[in-house]
């Protein structure tokens, strides 16, 4: 290819946290520098800016738990290199359940840490008072302790948990887990690659030719244009399959719209230390009769009135001495258009908050009451079945993915960019990597054992 100003080497379509994590990748490892970065939005500015900005290395696969962990591992240079730009901390996730026994969720953590469980795992059972236990809820990455600590003794658990339902029988909390700012991680990787030479083309892509070096025609708001790029990387978050189909592809997703909520707590219901903690138990919304009655009439709002699902989350949200929290819910099944308006929910807010004061009863206070300037936001998670990523080549020679993050795009961005640059160069890469793409659908024994998983890991 002669160069030209809208030739490049790799063409990578989204700048959300996937797509600057490929080229970021590109940039620090292998060195190209004429990458274009293409999307009709800022960087950032839709679903990674609805992140919770979590992480964690748990998850029942000891391949995602590798993924996850070898992620963390490169956010922590991040971190060191940039004098924590990043707002790396590491309280761990706390996932709360009143059963005293749950023998499936410690398989689940056996499975995920595979050979490393018995070294990772510590059971705290009838250890009253004389627990080797320690919280350590430091906000500091560098000191927190690895593994997991489950909880099984109640008063262990109301000393370590004070503002925890008193009904709480085991907690399991996973120590290689925290949070970051997933907007200057993202902010961080695109200085390096406009640094570097890369580029950010403001545009949607509305056509590829289907043979390398592809042609993309550009839809810009000032006026139509053309990319010439050797390689193409689909990283189009929700809109991973339209990129897909215009390569003549189908990819194995869905997107789903969840939600959450922020806002002040001036009641002082989450302490600042907490971890990121998880009710895993299910529950029928405490309802009045009124409120269930008026709920049933409605055939969108019925199943509010049923049994959900667990999964409801909650963390101290921004600095140590700030008062903002973050809630959230997964529960929505049923997938959506990105395309149209965002589907929210104006009964989210009420039900989230109704949902987590069963395991943080304080947070009731705010149950109808919801303080001014409070944010209700969501983003979509796009996902396959087994709610595995895709990364890596299609069947198109010279097209890649890295995509179907659902929910821990943000965690996983730095391994999946790591990979995908990888695999773009024919480089050696992670073991797994084969994994976590299209290929793992030529083999159906790995599918079925990803079938038969009893958790996917959404949270």
């Amino acid at each position: 290819m002669n160069p030209s100003g809208d030739d490049v080497d790799v063409a990578v379509i989204g700048a959300g946290n996937i797509g600057l994590a490929v080229a970021y990748y590109l940039v620090r490892k292998h060195g190209v520098s004429r990458i274009a970065l293409v999307d009709p939005r800022d960087p950032m500015s839709f679903t990674s800016a609805q992140s919770g900005e979590n992480y964690r290395n748990w998850w029942p696969h000891p391949v995602m738990t590798a993924f996850t962990d070898d992620s963390i591992g490169l956010m922590e240079e991040i971190a060191r290199e940039s004098g924590n730009r990043i707002a790396m901390t590491r309280r761990g996730y706390a996932l709360a359940t009143r059963r005293d026994d749950p023998a499936d969720l410690i398989e689940d953590l056996y499975r995920g840490y595979a050979g490393q469980g018995e070294k990772s795992i510590r059971v705290h059972k009838g250890a009253g008072p004389h627990s080797t236990y320690r919280p350590a809820f430091s906000a500091a990455w560098e000191d927190a302790p690895e593994g997991v600590d489950v909880l099984c003794d109640r008063a262990l658990i109301r000393r370590t948990f004070p503002t925890f339902a008193e009904d709480v029988g085991t907690v399991l909390h996973i120590r290689r887990a925290g949070s970051i700012s997933g907007q200057q991680l993202g902010q961080y990787m695109l200085e390096a690659v406009r640094s570097a030479g890369g580029r950010l083309i403001r545009g949607e892509v509305v056509g590829i030719e289907k043979v390398a070096p592809f042609v993309l025609s550009i839809a810009a708001p000032d006026a139509a244009r053309q990319v010439r790029a050797d390689r193409v990387v689909n990283a189009a978050g929700p809109f991973f399959a339209d990129v897909a189909r215009l390569l003549g592809e189908d990819l194995p997703v869905r997107c789903v719209y969840q939600q959450k909520i922020s806002f002040e707590d001036h009641e002082g219901a989450v302490p600042r230390n907490l971890p990121f903690t998880i009710d895993l138990d299910g529950q029928v919304l405490d309802w009045t009769e009124e409120e269930r009655a008026i709920l049933a009439e409605d055939p969108a709002a019925a199943r509010l009135t049923q049994f959900i699902a667990g999964g409801i989350h909650c963390r101290p949200d921004g600095a140590e001495g700030g008062k903002w929290i973050k809630l959230g819910w997964a529960f929505n099944e049923h997938a959506g258009d990105p395309h149209g308006p965002e589907p929210a929910d104006d009964h989210f807010p009420d039900i989230v908050l109704r949902a987590a004061s069963r395991l943080q009863p304080a947070l009731r206070a705010y149950v109808g009451r919801l303080p001014r300037g409070a944010r209700h936001y969501g983003g979509y998670y796009t996902m396959t079945k087994e709610n595995w990523p895709l990364i890596g080549p299609t069947a198109t020679p010279g097209a890649f993915v890295a995509g179907a993050l659902s929910g821990f795009g943000t965690m996983a961005a730095c391994t999946t960019g790591l990979i995908c640059a990888d695999r773009i160069m024919e480089t050696d890469t992670a073991p797994y990597a084969s994994r976590l793409g299209l290929e793992r659908y030529r083999d159906p024994a790995f599918m079925a054992e990803l079938t038969g998983l009893q958790s996917k890991g959404v949270l």
